[in-house]
């Protein structure tokens, strides 16, 4: 496994179980957009709720995506300073 892989896998956990709360961006060190995740799901929860799910939906695809970028695919992109897509 490349030194990617065990992030990759990790990331795409993160971003399948916990993807709502942005937990797989703090995990790969995307601290702003982590936030940015954490907040919209935290306010859509508190004042709607439907904001939540659809950002629960981006997540889990989000970590779906990065279970199916290979480990140099994923270093590159993810790892390597590039911003996560959403």
């Amino acid at each position: 496994m490349a030194p990617g892989g065990k992030s990759k896998i990790a990331a795409g956990i993160l971003g399948i179980l916990l993807g709502g709360l942005g937990i797989h961006k703090f995990y790969l060190g995307y601290t702003g957009p982590g936030l940015v995740t954490l907040a919209i799901f935290v306010g859509g929860w508190l004042l709607l709720g439907i904001p939540s799910y659809i950002i629960c939906l981006i997540a889990f695809v989000e970590g779906i995506i990065y279970l199916t970028k290979s480990d140099e695919e994923f270093q590159q992109i993810y790892v390597e300073g590039k911003r996560p897509w959403f």
